[in-house]
């Protein structure tokens, strides 16, 4: 009560803002930076494309809707101006949410598929066949280096379920062939030594798809390339980032120390 008798008038408490929704940030950027998007994308994409892919992604994957803004919209970019869907049934390309412990943000890292990978080979006209399998111990298969290379491949009727190898072969429309065949301990060595997301990522949920992959990209180290497969080749397990300040909106490529994002 005041001097006067005067009851005290309580001030009312101030409204909380409501928190904002992390989709809403992506497209927030997305509006923000569609010059410069439009200028920096194939000519068939557009921004509104970018800002429908961020958005059912980060629907799609919750995990993806606690990444920083920047390095989603970058591994996005990076995924079109390949010309690859990003997590669709058509396993073209991924992205992968990530700790960052150095800087303690969650950031989308870009992984590409071995369909992903098959389809760049195709579009680049140099190559008459191309194609990665998985051999079931039941299966009939045979392989040779050397002067002479082949390789033979007869699935079994009834296989077993157990994968014991893979391959990715070759024909170029010039007449051009070779081979790779790895085992399936050589492919679960390789995710364990290059991939942080082996324990809990698509090396343990799709184990035969990334070692497919792998495999393939072994195999197109020293194979002719367009320069979208060269590029897509470089670009697997990169975190990948734009700078809303940069007029022509280079990605840059970061360095981090990560882990799968839980």
């Amino acid at each position: 009560m005041n001097v006067d008798g005067s009851e005290e008038k309580k001030a009312a408490p101030a409204k909380a803002k409501p928190p904002v929704k992390h989709e809403d940030s992506i497209g927030a950027l997305i509006e923000k930076l569609k010059p410069q998007i439009a200028k920096a994308l194939p000519k068939h994409v557009t921004p509104d494309r970018i800002a429908r892919v961020a958005l059912t992604a980060v629907r799609v994957n919750p995990k993806l809707g606690m990444c920083n803004a920047t390095s989603l919209l970058g591994s996005i970019m990076v995924s079109a101006q390949l010309g690859l869907e990003i997590n669709s049934p058509l396993g073209e390309a991924y992205l992968i949410p990530y700790l960052d412990k150095k800087r303690n943000t969650t950031e989308a890292q870009f992984q590409i598929g071995y369909k992903g990978l098959l389809k760049l080979a195709h579009n680049c006209g140099q190559y008459k066949q191309i194609t990665t399998n998985a051999v079931d111990e039941a299966d009939e298969f045979s392989y040779q280096y050397g002067l002479a290379p082949d390789l033979k491949h007869i699935p079994a009727d009834k296989p077993t379920g157990n994968i014991v190898k893979y391959y990715a072969v070759y024909h170029l429309t010039n007449g051009g062939f070779d081979f790779k065949v790895w085992s399936h301990n050589k492919a679960e060595a390789h995710g364990k030594q290059y991939s942080k997301s082996y324990s809990n990522g698509p090396w343990k949920t799709n184990f035969d798809q990334m070692a497919m992959k792998s495999v393939l990209i072994d195999l197109l180290r020293m194979a002719p390339k367009s320069i979208e497969l060269a590029r897509a080749t470089v670009s697997d397990n990169q975190m990948f980032t734009v700078n809303p300040n940069d007029p022509d909106l280079n990605l840059d490529v970061v360095e981090t120390d990560y882990e799968v994002g839980e």
